[in-house]
């Protein structure tokens, strides 16, 4: 997924360019968050970093309010202050080499989730086994989040090349299958039977990949014959509230944070079958401060 185009940059991360200001002496007021009903951890240590003002990386030195985006590491906010999240699937982000590291929100992901986000520079992509990897991209390819369900079962059930359009594979009978058979004679001595496959089980991917850049520049990697293979998913009843939507892309066109986001919550509810109890809702814990910023200071300076 891309993530802002080359206007679109995160306050306070950029010195010397054109930016939204914030006054980090003023109190802040938190503005109304971009998605209602998200159970996040306190704001409050954001709140009192942006109080102290930007400090040095102890890395790179660089000047960082809360995270550096160049060494993926926390500025003046220690690691057991924010939330740490545990994915269901590994995530790998393959980001353009032209992307500004500032302007991206796929930092938050590594940050918030660092065991199971990996962040590649292209043209660097890893290996990946087909059958286990998806890739969350828009464009004509691409499939909904049910149509992936639909052939993940085909895969699990031995119909690997299959569409969701084609028949069920035929399943042997129960009484001719060496498992029933099985199951049968632990019936006979007692011992708990086996339960039955499902028939909709579905077999997870393993990873998803996401695509980190401008729109604009999607199109080298998007195009990458090692990513051809995988199958393309997109978000479409998604509508992004980034702060600075790009002129012109329809607003399914999501940041890295809210397409990485998005797709767990769908995959949680939809692939895992388990009900959403606010599990990855702490993906968002910097892009929805950072919104409640801009929108407080566009607000303030009369630019609603």
């Amino acid at each position: 997924m891309s993530s802002l185009d080359r206007d679109q940059h995160l306050p306070l991360s950029h010195p010397g360019k054109p930016q939204t200001s914030v006054n980090s002496s003023v109190t802040h007021t938190p503005a109304k968050p971009p998605l209602p009903g998200l159970k996040l951890a306190s704001h409050a240590v954001l709140e009192r970093a942006q109080q102290s003002g930007r400090l040095k990386c102890s890395k790179c030195g660089g000047s960082r309010m809360f995270f550096c985006y160049t060494c993926c590491s926390l500025v003046g906010v220690c690691q057991q202050e924010i939330p740490s999240i545990k994915l269901p699937v590994k995530i790998d982000i393959i980001k353009h080499p032209n992307e500004t590291d500032g302007k991206s929100t796929a930092i938050h992901a590594k940050i918030l989730a660092p065991a199971d986000v990996t962040i590649y520079t292209y043209p660097c992509i890893p290996e990946f086994q087909k059958d286990k990897v998806v890739l969350v991209f828009p464009g004509p390819g691409s499939v909904t989040m049910q149509d992936m369900i639909q052939r993940l079962r085909l895969r699990a059930d031995g119909g690997s090349h299959g569409s969701p359009d084609e028949p069920h594979p035929k399943r042997p009978r129960r009484e001719d299958s060496p498992a029933a058979t099985h199951v049968a004679r632990d019936q006979r001595s007692g011992a708990p039977a086996e339960p039955e496959a499902s028939e909709s089980r579905v077999s997870p991917p393993e990873r998803v990949v996401f695509i980190d850049s401008t729109w604009n520049q999607t199109n080298k990697i998007i195009t990458d014959e090692r990513l051809q293979a995988l199958l393309q998913v997109e978000l479409k009843t998604r509508r992004t509230c980034f702060w600075r939507h790009q002129k012109g892309k329809p607003e399914t066109y999501l940041a890295t944070i809210e397409a990485i986001y998005y797709f767990l919550k769908d995959f949680h509810e939809q692939c895992l079958e388990q009900e959403y109890s606010g599990e990855y809702d702490n993906l968002l814990f910097f892009y929805s401060y950072l919104h409640s910023l801009i929108t407080k200071a566009k607000h303030s300076a009369g630019r609603d």
